[in-house]
């Protein structure tokens, strides 16, 4: 059993920060509008700031629960209250938010298909480790959130 749910080999924050960074890069070569500037500012703050109250939230649920936010800490229960009714994964969908009220704000194309591989890594190589260790760690409890609660929404 891995003592930690993520070992550092790719590190969420990273893959959105890289994503975000990469994505800005490509709006200053290559900038696209995606919508009207007076359609994107307004969408666009919106969901930033949807963003950032979800990643606020799922940061005190865990704290009030006692367990570690990072993943290459070990986890110490299963959270199922406050925005952990909702999706399994609130911080990374948090994240996803960030990536498009960004992209809605600074009105970039490619901050916004830039996140397609970024939520394809999670998906893909990060969620999958986390559930292999909940299941091996927590396995009477972390099996029936797993079944009742999304892995996003």
């Amino acid at each position: 059993m891995p003592v930690v749910a993520n070992l550092g080999l790719v590190r969420p924050p990273f893959v959105y920060l890289s994503s975000i960074a990469l994505g800005l890069v490509l709006h200053l070569m290559w900038p696209v509008r995606l919508v009207a500037l007076s359609v994107g500012t307004p969408v666009g703050a919106l969901v930033t700031l949807l963003a950032v109250a979800l990643f606020v939230s799922a940061v005190r649920t865990f704290r009030a629960a006692g367990t570690p936010i990072p993943g290459n800490q070990p986890t110490t229960t299963i959270v199922r209250t406050g925005p952990y009714r909702l999706t399994r994964n609130p911080i990374y969908l948090a994240f996803s938010l960030l990536q498009i009220g960004l992209s809605f704000w600074v009105n970039s194309l490619a901050l916004l298909i830039l996140l397609g591989p970024a939520i394809a890594l999670m998906s893909l190589v990060v969620i999958p480790r986390e559930e292999r260790y909940l299941e091996s760690r927590f396995l009477s409890e972390y099996m029936p959130c797993k079944a009742s609660v999304r892995r996003w929404l």
